[in-house]
Protein backbone atom coordinates (compact mmCIF):
# COMPACT_ATOMS: atom_id res chain seq x y z
CA UNK A 1 0.00 0.00 0.00
CA UNK A 2 1.50 3.87 -0.83
CA UNK A 3 0.68 5.91 1.95
CA UNK A 4 -0.18 8.86 -1.00
CA UNK A 5 -2.75 6.36 -1.60
CA UNK A 6 -4.30 5.61 1.92
CA UNK A 7 -6.23 7.15 4.67
CA UNK A 8 -4.38 7.62 7.55
CA UNK A 9 -5.42 10.68 8.93
CA UNK A 10 -2.75 10.79 12.11
CA UNK A 11 -2.98 13.67 14.84
CA UNK A 12 0.26 15.41 16.37
CA UNK A 13 -1.41 16.40 19.17
CA UNK A 14 -3.26 14.62 22.40
CA UNK A 15 -6.98 14.26 21.64
CA UNK A 16 -8.46 16.03 25.01
CA UNK A 17 -11.21 13.36 24.93
CA UNK A 18 -8.73 10.80 25.07
CA UNK A 19 -8.41 9.18 28.59
CA UNK A 20 -5.97 6.44 28.42
CA UNK A 21 -3.63 5.52 26.25
CA UNK A 22 -5.06 3.05 23.96
CA UNK A 23 -7.98 5.50 23.27
CA UNK A 24 -5.45 8.38 22.69
CA UNK A 25 -3.20 6.17 20.40
CA UNK A 26 -5.75 4.82 18.52
CA UNK A 27 -7.24 8.03 17.88
CA UNK A 28 -3.34 9.97 17.54
CA UNK A 29 -2.89 6.92 14.36
CA UNK A 30 -6.08 7.38 12.61
CA UNK A 31 -7.44 3.73 13.83
CA UNK A 32 -10.91 5.14 14.97
CA UNK A 33 -12.97 7.78 15.02
CA UNK A 34 -15.81 9.04 17.60
CA UNK A 35 -19.34 9.22 16.24
CA UNK A 36 -21.06 9.91 19.38
CA UNK A 37 -20.65 8.48 23.26
CA UNK A 38 -19.26 5.03 22.97
CA UNK A 39 -19.62 4.27 19.05
CA UNK A 40 -16.81 4.73 16.71
CA UNK A 41 -15.97 4.33 13.12
CA UNK A 42 -13.05 2.20 12.31
CA UNK A 43 -11.35 3.91 9.66
CA UNK A 44 -9.25 1.45 7.40
CA UNK A 45 -5.66 0.99 9.25
CA UNK A 46 -7.57 0.49 12.45
CA UNK A 47 -10.60 -1.90 10.36
CA UNK A 48 -7.01 -3.74 9.10
CA UNK A 49 -5.80 -4.37 12.98
CA UNK A 50 -9.44 -5.76 13.77
CA UNK A 51 -9.51 -8.03 10.54
CA UNK A 52 -6.08 -9.59 11.70
CA UNK A 53 -7.85 -10.40 15.24
CA UNK A 54 -10.73 -12.05 13.73
CA UNK A 55 -8.52 -14.27 11.12
CA UNK A 56 -6.87 -15.75 14.57
CA UNK A 57 -10.25 -16.33 16.52
CA UNK A 58 -11.93 -17.40 13.09
CA UNK A 59 -8.49 -19.64 12.63
CA UNK A 60 -8.98 -21.12 16.01
CA UNK A 61 -12.42 -21.30 16.23
CA UNK A 62 -12.52 -23.92 13.14
CA UNK A 63 -9.72 -25.42 14.50
CA UNK A 64 -11.41 -26.31 17.34
CA UNK A 65 -14.45 -27.54 15.17
CA UNK A 66 -16.87 -25.14 15.92
CA UNK A 67 -18.83 -23.81 13.26
CA UNK A 68 -19.59 -20.08 12.13
CA UNK A 69 -22.83 -18.32 11.38
CA UNK A 70 -23.99 -14.93 11.50
CA UNK A 71 -27.22 -14.04 13.55
CA UNK A 72 -29.72 -10.45 13.30
CA UNK A 73 -28.28 -8.25 15.55
CA UNK A 74 -32.05 -7.17 16.47
CA UNK A 75 -33.80 -9.75 18.83
CA UNK A 76 -37.28 -10.41 19.38
CA UNK A 77 -38.02 -9.70 23.21
CA UNK A 78 -40.18 -12.50 23.80
CA UNK A 79 -36.91 -15.04 23.33
CA UNK A 80 -35.86 -12.99 26.18
CA UNK A 81 -39.12 -12.86 27.89
CA UNK A 82 -38.34 -16.59 27.54
CA UNK A 83 -35.37 -16.60 29.21
CA UNK A 84 -36.34 -14.30 32.24
CA UNK A 85 -33.49 -11.91 31.15
CA UNK A 86 -35.64 -9.10 29.27
CA UNK A 87 -35.67 -7.26 32.80
CA UNK A 88 -33.13 -9.00 34.66
CA UNK A 89 -30.15 -8.05 31.99
CA UNK A 90 -31.02 -3.87 33.44
CA UNK A 91 -30.60 -0.58 31.22
CA UNK A 92 -27.59 -2.32 29.34
CA UNK A 93 -30.06 -4.05 27.42
CA UNK A 94 -31.54 -1.26 24.44
CA UNK A 95 -35.06 -2.15 24.25
CA UNK A 96 -37.21 0.00 21.33
CA UNK A 97 -40.40 -0.91 19.72
CA UNK A 98 -40.97 -1.74 15.74
CA UNK A 99 -43.29 0.18 13.66
CA UNK A 100 -46.07 -2.68 14.53
CA UNK A 101 -45.16 -2.02 18.35
CA UNK A 102 -43.55 -5.40 18.98
CA UNK A 103 -41.11 -5.27 21.71
CA UNK A 104 -37.49 -6.08 20.32
CA UNK A 105 -33.67 -5.17 22.00
CA UNK A 106 -30.34 -4.88 20.37
CA UNK A 107 -28.74 -7.97 20.69
CA UNK A 108 -25.66 -7.27 23.55
CA UNK A 109 -25.02 -11.46 23.18
CA UNK A 110 -27.07 -14.30 21.82
CA UNK A 111 -27.88 -16.78 23.79
CA UNK A 112 -32.23 -16.58 23.13
CA UNK A 113 -31.26 -16.98 19.50
CA UNK A 114 -29.11 -19.71 19.60
CA UNK A 115 -30.81 -21.79 22.08
CA UNK A 116 -33.84 -20.97 19.28
CA UNK A 117 -31.94 -22.43 16.66
CA UNK A 118 -31.32 -25.40 18.03
CA UNK A 119 -34.61 -26.42 19.68
CA UNK A 120 -35.79 -26.21 16.42
CA UNK A 121 -33.23 -27.92 14.00
CA UNK A 122 -31.32 -30.39 16.69
CA UNK A 123 -33.29 -33.31 17.92
CA UNK A 124 -31.40 -36.42 18.49
CA UNK A 125 -28.27 -37.14 20.95
CA UNK A 126 -26.57 -37.83 17.53
CA UNK A 127 -26.62 -34.11 15.99
CA UNK A 128 -24.33 -33.69 19.50
CA UNK A 129 -22.00 -32.34 20.08
CA UNK A 130 -22.13 -28.75 18.44
CA UNK A 131 -20.42 -25.44 18.54
CA UNK A 132 -21.37 -22.35 16.14
CA UNK A 133 -20.05 -19.23 16.50
CA UNK A 134 -20.24 -15.88 14.94
CA UNK A 135 -18.10 -12.58 15.27
CA UNK A 136 -20.30 -9.64 14.79
CA UNK A 137 -21.19 -6.20 16.16
CA UNK A 138 -22.89 -6.09 19.69
CA UNK A 139 -24.83 -3.20 21.17
CA UNK A 140 -24.46 -2.29 25.17
CA UNK A 141 -26.06 0.19 26.18
CA UNK A 142 -23.21 1.65 29.37
CA UNK A 143 -24.06 4.42 31.76
CA UNK A 144 -20.98 5.59 31.21
CA UNK A 145 -19.00 4.78 28.21
CA UNK A 146 -15.05 5.70 28.12
CA UNK A 147 -11.80 4.47 27.29
CA UNK A 148 -12.48 4.44 23.32
CA UNK A 149 -12.52 0.74 22.47
CA UNK A 150 -11.98 -0.56 25.85
CA UNK A 151 -15.56 0.29 27.00
CA UNK A 152 -17.80 1.57 24.01
CA UNK A 153 -21.52 0.72 23.53
CA UNK A 154 -21.21 -0.62 19.96
CA UNK A 155 -18.21 -3.35 19.65
CA UNK A 156 -17.24 -6.43 17.65
CA UNK A 157 -17.41 -9.61 19.88
CA UNK A 158 -16.73 -13.60 18.81
CA UNK A 159 -19.42 -15.47 20.64
CA UNK A 160 -20.04 -19.22 20.65
CA UNK A 161 -22.84 -21.61 21.99
CA UNK A 162 -22.09 -25.41 22.84
CA UNK A 163 -24.67 -28.17 23.03
CA UNK A 164 -23.62 -31.10 24.75
CA UNK A 165 -25.74 -34.29 25.46
CA UNK A 166 -24.16 -34.07 29.13
CA UNK A 167 -22.64 -32.63 31.92
CA UNK A 168 -19.31 -34.59 31.00
CA UNK A 169 -19.53 -33.49 27.57
CA UNK A 170 -20.28 -30.25 28.15
CA UNK A 171 -17.06 -29.82 30.01
CA UNK A 172 -14.87 -31.69 27.14
CA UNK A 173 -16.54 -28.72 25.11
CA UNK A 174 -15.46 -26.15 28.17
CA UNK A 175 -12.06 -27.57 27.65
CA UNK A 176 -11.61 -26.93 23.84
CA UNK A 177 -12.26 -23.53 24.09
CA UNK A 178 -10.62 -22.99 26.53
CA UNK A 179 -7.46 -24.39 25.29
CA UNK A 180 -8.40 -22.38 21.75
CA UNK A 181 -8.34 -19.30 23.66
CA UNK A 182 -5.12 -20.09 25.12
CA UNK A 183 -3.60 -20.08 21.21
CA UNK A 184 -6.05 -17.12 20.56
CA UNK A 185 -4.08 -14.58 22.73
CA UNK A 186 -0.53 -16.28 22.59
CA UNK A 187 -0.93 -15.88 19.35
CA UNK A 188 -1.98 -12.04 19.46
CA UNK A 189 1.27 -11.60 21.58
CA UNK A 190 -0.48 -10.82 24.66
CA UNK A 191 0.64 -11.31 28.35
CA UNK A 192 -2.14 -12.83 29.81
CA UNK A 193 -3.93 -14.46 32.72
CA UNK A 194 -7.06 -17.06 32.86
CA UNK A 195 -8.82 -16.50 36.06
CA UNK A 196 -11.92 -17.86 37.74
CA UNK A 197 -14.86 -15.80 37.27
CA UNK A 198 -18.33 -14.54 38.32
CA UNK A 199 -20.55 -15.95 35.45
CA UNK A 200 -22.74 -12.70 35.88
CA UNK A 201 -25.98 -11.99 33.80
CA UNK A 202 -24.83 -14.68 31.43
CA UNK A 203 -25.60 -17.18 33.74
CA UNK A 204 -24.00 -20.89 34.49
CA UNK A 205 -22.02 -22.73 37.08
CA UNK A 206 -18.62 -22.19 36.22
CA UNK A 207 -16.78 -19.39 34.21
CA UNK A 208 -13.04 -18.23 33.29
CA UNK A 209 -12.40 -15.09 31.96
CA UNK A 210 -8.74 -14.29 30.37
CA UNK A 211 -7.22 -11.09 31.44
CA UNK A 212 -4.70 -9.11 29.60
CA UNK A 213 -1.92 -7.58 32.23
CA UNK A 214 -1.47 -3.80 32.30
CA UNK A 215 -2.09 -0.50 34.36
CA UNK A 216 -4.76 0.60 32.66
CA UNK A 217 -6.76 -2.74 33.44
CA UNK A 218 -10.82 -1.90 34.34
CA UNK A 219 -10.36 -5.07 37.13
CA UNK A 220 -8.41 -5.82 39.98
CA UNK A 221 -6.74 -9.87 39.34
CA UNK A 222 -6.04 -11.72 42.74
CA UNK A 223 -2.62 -14.04 41.38
CA UNK A 224 -0.66 -16.78 43.69
CA UNK A 225 2.86 -16.10 43.99
CA UNK A 226 3.25 -19.96 44.79
CA UNK A 227 0.65 -21.64 42.65
CA UNK A 228 -1.23 -21.35 39.59
CA UNK A 229 -4.27 -19.74 41.16
CA UNK A 230 -5.61 -17.08 39.77
CA UNK A 231 -9.57 -14.92 40.08
CA UNK A 232 -11.14 -12.16 39.70
CA UNK A 233 -11.73 -9.62 42.69
CA UNK A 234 -15.63 -11.14 42.46
CA UNK A 235 -14.67 -14.90 42.27
CA UNK A 236 -11.58 -14.51 44.63
CA UNK A 237 -12.62 -17.10 47.52
CA UNK A 238 -11.34 -15.83 51.31
CA UNK A 239 -10.13 -18.74 53.42
CA UNK A 240 -10.29 -17.58 57.50
CA UNK A 241 -6.96 -17.96 58.59
CA UNK A 242 -7.37 -17.65 62.43
CA UNK A 243 -9.82 -20.60 64.01
CA UNK A 244 -13.56 -18.85 65.51
CA UNK A 245 -12.88 -17.08 68.89
CA UNK A 246 -13.57 -19.24 71.45
CA UNK A 247 -13.67 -16.52 74.35
CA UNK A 248 -16.57 -16.56 77.02
CA UNK A 249 -19.26 -14.07 76.14
CA UNK A 250 -19.19 -10.69 77.67
CA UNK A 251 -22.62 -8.60 78.95
CA UNK A 252 -23.33 -6.46 76.14
CA UNK A 253 -22.81 -2.70 77.05
CA UNK A 254 -23.71 0.47 75.78
CA UNK A 255 -21.05 3.24 75.09
CA UNK A 256 -21.56 6.83 73.97
CA UNK A 257 -19.89 7.61 70.62
CA UNK A 258 -20.94 11.49 70.64
CA UNK A 259 -20.62 12.48 66.84
CA UNK A 260 -18.15 9.64 65.87
CA UNK A 261 -20.00 7.74 62.77
CA UNK A 262 -16.93 6.91 60.61
CA UNK A 263 -15.26 3.37 61.67
CA UNK A 264 -11.60 5.70 61.72
CA UNK A 265 -13.54 8.18 64.32
CA UNK A 266 -15.59 5.69 66.36
CA UNK A 267 -12.16 3.18 66.66
CA UNK A 268 -10.01 6.17 67.90
CA UNK A 269 -12.70 7.26 69.99
CA UNK A 270 -12.91 3.85 71.75
CA UNK A 271 -8.93 3.10 71.91
CA UNK A 272 -9.89 -0.33 69.84
CA UNK A 273 -8.72 -1.60 66.27
CA UNK A 274 -11.12 -2.00 63.59
CA UNK A 275 -10.69 -5.24 63.12
CA UNK A 276 -12.68 -5.16 66.58
CA UNK A 277 -15.49 -3.48 64.84
CA UNK A 278 -18.37 -4.90 63.06
CA UNK A 279 -19.82 -2.39 59.97
CA UNK A 280 -23.44 -2.74 59.54
CA UNK A 281 -23.92 -1.46 55.65
CA UNK A 282 -27.62 -1.24 54.44
CA UNK A 283 -28.40 -2.13 50.76
CA UNK A 284 -31.48 -2.32 48.48
CA UNK A 285 -31.80 -5.68 46.95
CA UNK A 286 -34.28 -5.54 44.23
CA UNK A 287 -35.88 -2.04 46.37
CA UNK A 288 -35.69 -4.31 49.97
CA UNK A 289 -33.14 -3.16 52.39
CA UNK A 290 -31.08 -5.71 53.63
CA UNK A 291 -27.50 -5.47 56.24
CA UNK A 292 -24.98 -6.65 55.59
CA UNK A 293 -22.39 -7.27 58.38
CA UNK A 294 -18.46 -7.06 57.36
CA UNK A 295 -15.69 -6.56 59.92
CA UNK A 296 -14.33 -2.60 60.19
CA UNK A 297 -11.68 -2.79 58.48
CA UNK A 298 -12.70 -4.86 55.42
CA UNK A 299 -15.20 -4.49 52.31
CA UNK A 300 -18.18 -5.63 51.14
CA UNK A 301 -17.36 -7.74 47.71
CA UNK A 302 -20.61 -6.40 46.13
CA UNK A 303 -20.75 -9.14 43.32
CA UNK A 304 -20.26 -12.07 46.37
CA UNK A 305 -23.19 -10.41 48.16
CA UNK A 306 -25.77 -9.59 45.03
CA UNK A 307 -25.10 -13.66 44.43
CA UNK A 308 -26.10 -14.50 47.99
CA UNK A 309 -29.29 -12.61 47.74
CA UNK A 310 -30.34 -13.81 44.30
CA UNK A 311 -30.67 -10.21 44.17
CA UNK A 312 -31.27 -8.68 39.98
CA UNK A 313 -30.27 -5.16 41.56
CA UNK A 314 -28.03 -3.89 44.41
CA UNK A 315 -27.14 -0.64 45.25
CA UNK A 316 -25.71 0.94 48.63
CA UNK A 317 -29.10 2.63 50.27
CA UNK A 318 -29.09 6.54 50.54
CA UNK A 319 -28.99 7.62 54.04
CA UNK A 320 -33.19 8.83 53.93
CA UNK A 321 -33.58 4.85 52.24
CA UNK A 322 -31.01 3.86 55.64
CA UNK A 323 -33.45 6.02 58.54
CA UNK A 324 -36.86 4.96 56.47
CA UNK A 325 -36.33 1.48 56.81
CA UNK A 326 -34.07 1.27 60.57
CA UNK A 327 -35.22 4.43 62.20
CA UNK A 328 -31.54 4.75 62.97
CA UNK A 329 -29.02 7.54 61.04
CA UNK A 330 -26.18 6.46 59.04
CA UNK A 331 -23.18 5.55 61.29
CA UNK A 332 -24.85 4.19 64.46
CA UNK A 333 -26.19 0.95 63.07
CA UNK A 334 -25.91 -2.43 64.13
CA UNK A 335 -27.00 -6.03 64.05
CA UNK A 336 -28.66 -5.67 67.97
CA UNK A 337 -32.17 -5.06 67.52
CA UNK A 338 -32.42 -4.42 64.04
CA UNK A 339 -35.26 -5.30 62.13
CA UNK A 340 -34.55 -6.08 58.65
CA UNK A 341 -33.39 -8.70 57.18
CA UNK A 342 -29.05 -9.63 58.00
CA UNK A 343 -26.65 -11.33 55.92
CA UNK A 344 -23.01 -12.12 57.75
CA UNK A 345 -19.38 -11.89 56.05
CA UNK A 346 -17.93 -15.33 57.29
CA UNK A 347 -15.46 -13.45 59.67
CA UNK A 348 -17.58 -12.32 61.62
CA UNK A 349 -19.46 -15.10 62.33
CA UNK A 350 -16.67 -16.09 64.06
CA UNK A 351 -15.68 -13.18 66.29
CA UNK A 352 -16.85 -12.71 70.12
CA UNK A 353 -17.55 -9.31 71.59
CA UNK A 354 -16.86 -7.11 69.05
CA UNK A 355 -18.18 -3.40 68.78
CA UNK A 356 -20.94 -2.15 66.48
CA UNK A 357 -23.43 0.69 66.22
CA UNK A 358 -25.97 0.60 69.02
CA UNK A 359 -29.17 2.04 66.60
CA UNK A 360 -29.57 5.07 68.07
CA UNK A 361 -27.47 8.24 67.07
CA UNK A 362 -24.50 9.51 70.00
CA UNK A 363 -24.02 5.48 71.01
CA UNK A 364 -22.46 1.97 70.06
CA UNK A 365 -22.68 -1.14 71.79
CA UNK A 366 -19.80 -3.64 73.07
CA UNK A 367 -19.90 -6.86 73.74
CA UNK A 368 -21.64 -7.71 70.75
CA UNK A 369 -22.68 -11.41 69.92
CA UNK A 370 -24.06 -13.32 66.80
CA UNK A 371 -26.64 -15.88 68.37
CA UNK A 372 -27.07 -14.13 71.59
CA UNK A 373 -27.30 -10.43 70.66
CA UNK A 374 -28.84 -11.03 66.71
CA UNK A 375 -29.56 -13.92 64.20
CA UNK A 376 -28.43 -13.37 60.56
CA UNK A 377 -30.25 -14.97 57.61
CA UNK A 378 -26.96 -16.39 56.13
CA UNK A 379 -22.97 -16.24 56.63
CA UNK A 380 -21.20 -16.34 53.88
CA UNK A 381 -17.66 -14.90 51.82
CA UNK A 382 -18.97 -11.67 51.29
CA UNK A 383 -15.40 -9.39 51.66
CA UNK A 384 -13.21 -7.95 49.46
CA UNK A 385 -9.89 -10.85 49.56
CA UNK A 386 -6.50 -8.82 50.25
CA UNK A 387 -3.09 -9.86 49.64
CA UNK A 388 -2.48 -10.75 54.08
CA UNK A 389 -4.97 -13.96 53.07
CA UNK A 390 -3.98 -16.82 51.90
CA UNK A 391 -4.26 -18.57 48.89
CA UNK A 392 -7.33 -20.43 48.69
CA UNK A 393 -5.80 -23.91 46.73
CA UNK A 394 -1.97 -23.91 48.30
CA UNK A 395 -2.19 -21.33 51.49
CA UNK A 396 0.70 -19.30 49.44
CA UNK A 397 1.05 -15.57 49.21
CA UNK A 398 -1.24 -13.31 46.62
CA UNK A 399 -0.27 -10.83 45.03
CA UNK A 400 -2.93 -7.98 43.25
CA UNK A 401 -2.44 -6.96 39.91
CA UNK A 402 -4.40 -5.10 36.87
CA UNK A 403 -6.16 -6.66 34.03
CA UNK A 404 -8.19 -5.88 30.58
CA UNK A 405 -10.68 -8.76 30.14
CA UNK A 406 -10.82 -9.86 26.40
CA UNK A 407 -11.75 -13.26 26.86
CA UNK A 408 -15.00 -15.35 28.87
CA UNK A 409 -15.91 -18.96 28.82
CA UNK A 410 -19.13 -20.05 30.74
CA UNK A 411 -20.51 -23.55 31.57
CA UNK A 412 -23.85 -22.61 31.52
CA UNK A 413 -25.62 -26.04 31.93
CA UNK A 414 -29.25 -26.19 31.07
CA UNK A 415 -30.59 -23.13 32.41
CA UNK A 416 -31.00 -21.78 29.31
CA UNK A 417 -32.77 -25.00 27.52
CA UNK A 418 -35.22 -25.56 30.53
CA UNK A 419 -36.11 -21.91 29.97
CA UNK A 420 -36.89 -22.00 26.67
CA UNK A 421 -37.75 -25.92 26.40
CA UNK A 422 -34.93 -26.81 24.15
CA UNK A 423 -34.55 -30.71 24.16
CA UNK A 424 -33.21 -33.79 22.05
CA UNK A 425 -33.94 -37.27 22.66
CA UNK A 426 -31.18 -39.09 24.16
CA UNK A 427 -30.28 -42.79 22.87
CA UNK A 428 -32.66 -44.67 24.90
CA UNK A 429 -35.77 -42.14 23.73
CA UNK A 430 -36.21 -40.06 26.37
CA UNK A 431 -36.02 -35.87 25.98
CA UNK A 432 -32.97 -34.16 27.69
CA UNK A 433 -32.25 -30.44 27.86
CA UNK A 434 -29.24 -29.79 26.07
CA UNK A 435 -26.29 -28.95 28.35
CA UNK A 436 -24.83 -26.02 27.00
CA UNK A 437 -21.50 -23.46 27.13
CA UNK A 438 -20.87 -20.20 25.92
CA UNK A 439 -17.85 -18.73 25.07
CA UNK A 440 -16.55 -14.61 24.11
CA UNK A 441 -14.00 -13.04 22.96
CA UNK A 442 -13.72 -8.85 22.64
CA UNK A 443 -12.59 -8.43 19.41
CA UNK A 444 -11.99 -4.88 19.59
CA UNK A 445 -10.81 -5.05 23.68
CA UNK A 446 -8.64 -7.51 21.74
CA UNK A 447 -7.30 -4.55 19.99
CA UNK A 448 -7.17 -1.47 22.21
CA UNK A 449 -5.34 -4.21 25.00
CA UNK A 450 -2.20 -4.92 22.86
CA UNK A 451 -1.91 -0.96 22.66
CA UNK A 452 -1.97 -0.80 26.25
CA UNK A 453 0.37 -3.72 26.46
CA UNK A 454 2.89 -2.32 23.53
CA UNK A 455 3.14 1.15 23.20
CA UNK A 456 6.04 3.55 24.31
CA UNK A 457 6.33 7.50 24.21
CA UNK A 458 6.79 7.84 20.41
CA UNK A 459 3.66 5.12 19.55
CA UNK A 460 2.08 1.95 19.24
CA UNK A 461 4.20 -1.71 18.90
CA UNK A 462 2.36 -3.83 17.60
CA UNK A 463 3.15 -7.33 17.66
CA UNK A 464 3.59 -8.63 14.66
CA UNK A 465 0.53 -10.70 14.15
CA UNK A 466 -1.79 -7.79 14.62
CA UNK A 467 0.40 -5.00 12.90
CA UNK A 468 -1.48 -3.27 10.19
CA UNK A 469 1.77 -3.21 8.22
CA UNK A 470 4.74 -5.66 8.86
CA UNK A 471 7.13 -3.26 7.47
CA UNK A 472 7.11 0.58 6.82
CA UNK A 473 9.14 1.67 3.45
CA UNK A 474 10.41 5.51 4.17
CA UNK A 475 11.54 6.83 0.92
CA UNK A 476 13.76 10.13 1.57
CA UNK A 477 14.25 10.90 -1.84
CA UNK A 478 10.75 10.74 -4.10
CA UNK A 479 12.62 13.19 -6.47
CA UNK A 480 16.26 11.80 -6.69
CA UNK A 481 16.67 9.83 -9.43
CA UNK A 482 18.85 6.92 -7.36
CA UNK A 483 17.02 6.81 -4.30
CA UNK A 484 13.49 6.51 -5.27
CA UNK A 485 13.77 3.92 -7.64
CA UNK A 486 15.23 1.77 -5.03
CA UNK A 487 12.31 2.34 -2.70
CA UNK A 488 10.31 1.42 -5.33
CA UNK A 489 12.32 -1.91 -6.59
CA UNK A 490 12.39 -2.97 -2.83
CA UNK A 491 8.66 -2.23 -2.15
CA UNK A 492 7.92 -4.40 -5.37
CA UNK A 493 10.01 -7.01 -4.04
CA UNK A 494 8.84 -7.78 -0.74
CA UNK A 495 5.06 -7.58 -1.97
CA UNK A 496 6.13 -10.45 -4.57
CA UNK A 497 7.43 -12.11 -1.47
CA UNK A 498 4.71 -12.08 0.55
CA UNK A 499 5.33 -9.18 3.14
CA UNK A 500 3.02 -6.84 3.80
CA UNK A 501 4.17 -3.36 2.97
CA UNK A 502 3.30 -0.04 3.09
CA UNK A 503 5.68 3.01 1.57
CA UNK A 504 6.07 5.91 3.12
CA UNK A 505 6.11 7.84 -0.54
CA UNK A 506 4.67 11.38 0.64
CA UNK A 507 6.85 14.56 -0.04
CA UNK A 508 7.15 15.13 3.50
CA UNK A 509 10.44 15.89 5.94
CA UNK A 510 11.96 12.59 6.76
CA UNK A 511 11.14 13.34 10.64
CA UNK A 512 7.55 13.58 10.10
CA UNK A 513 7.94 10.37 8.00
CA UNK A 514 9.81 8.89 10.99
CA UNK A 515 7.15 10.19 13.87
CA UNK A 516 4.17 8.61 11.37
CA UNK A 517 6.05 5.50 11.19
CA UNK A 518 6.64 5.49 15.42
CA UNK A 519 3.17 6.27 15.85
CA UNK A 520 1.45 4.07 14.04
CA UNK A 521 3.72 0.83 15.46
CA UNK A 522 4.85 -0.91 12.55
CA UNK A 523 7.32 -3.65 13.27
CA UNK A 524 9.72 -2.81 10.68
CA UNK A 525 11.30 0.50 9.37
CA UNK A 526 13.61 0.45 6.09
CA UNK A 527 14.56 3.98 5.44
CA UNK A 528 16.15 4.57 1.83
CA UNK A 529 17.84 7.84 1.90
CA UNK A 530 20.96 9.19 0.93
CA UNK A 531 23.34 6.60 2.49
CA UNK A 532 21.75 4.49 -0.05
CA UNK A 533 23.81 6.16 -2.61
CA UNK A 534 26.36 6.21 -1.02
CA UNK A 535 26.90 2.65 -0.23
CA UNK A 536 24.12 0.76 -1.88
CA UNK A 537 22.91 -0.30 2.16
CA UNK A 538 19.42 0.72 3.35
CA UNK A 539 18.74 1.26 7.06
CA UNK A 540 16.32 -1.65 9.18
CA UNK A 541 14.85 -0.51 12.25
CA UNK A 542 13.15 -2.79 14.26
CA UNK A 543 10.14 -1.01 16.76
CA UNK A 544 10.65 -2.41 19.45
CA UNK A 545 13.98 -2.83 20.36
CA UNK A 546 15.21 -0.13 18.18
CA UNK A 547 18.00 -2.10 16.53
CA UNK A 548 18.85 -0.39 13.45
CA UNK A 549 21.24 -2.32 10.91
CA UNK A 550 22.67 -1.53 7.52
CA UNK A 551 22.23 -4.05 4.87
CA UNK A 552 21.97 -4.71 1.20
CA UNK A 553 18.06 -4.31 -0.18
CA UNK A 554 18.15 -8.04 -1.11
CA UNK A 555 19.59 -8.71 2.60
CA UNK A 556 17.00 -6.78 3.89
CA UNK A 557 14.11 -8.67 1.99
CA UNK A 558 15.57 -11.91 3.44
CA UNK A 559 16.52 -10.64 6.98
CA UNK A 560 12.36 -8.85 7.19
CA UNK A 561 11.31 -12.47 6.04
CA UNK A 562 12.63 -14.45 8.43
CA UNK A 563 11.98 -12.27 11.44
CA UNK A 564 8.29 -11.89 10.87
CA UNK A 565 7.97 -15.47 10.04
CA UNK A 566 10.11 -16.32 13.51
CA UNK A 567 7.62 -13.83 15.21
CA UNK A 568 4.51 -15.37 13.65
CA UNK A 569 5.39 -19.27 14.67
Amino acid sequence: MRYSKTFIPTLKENPAEAEIISHRLMLRAGFIRKLTAGVYSYLPIGLTVIRKVENIVREEMNRAGALELLMPMVQPADLWMESGRYKKYGPELLRFQDRHERESCLGPTHEEVITDIVRKELHSYRDMPVNLYQIQTKFRDEIRPRFGLMRGREFVMKDAYSFDVSDEAASESYVKMYEAYKRIFARCGLDYRAVQADSGTIGGSFSHEFMVLAENGEDTIVICNDCEYAANMEKATVVLKEPADSAESLPLEKVETPGKRTVDTVCEFLGIEPRQLVKTMVYMADGKPVAALVRGDRQIEKVKLTNLLGATELEMAGEQEVFDATGVPTGYLGPAGLKIRIVADQEVAAMKNFYAGGNEKNYHVKNVNLGRDFEVDAVADLREITTDDPCPECGGRLGLTEGIEVGHVFKLGTGYSEKMNATFQDKDGQEKHFVMGCYGVGVTRVVAAAIEQHHDDNGIIWPVALAPYSVVIVNLGIQDEVINPAAEKLYSDLLAAGVEVLIDDRDERPGFKFKDADLLGIPYRVTVGKGFKKSGMVEVRERRSGETKEMAPEEAIAFLQDRIREQLQ
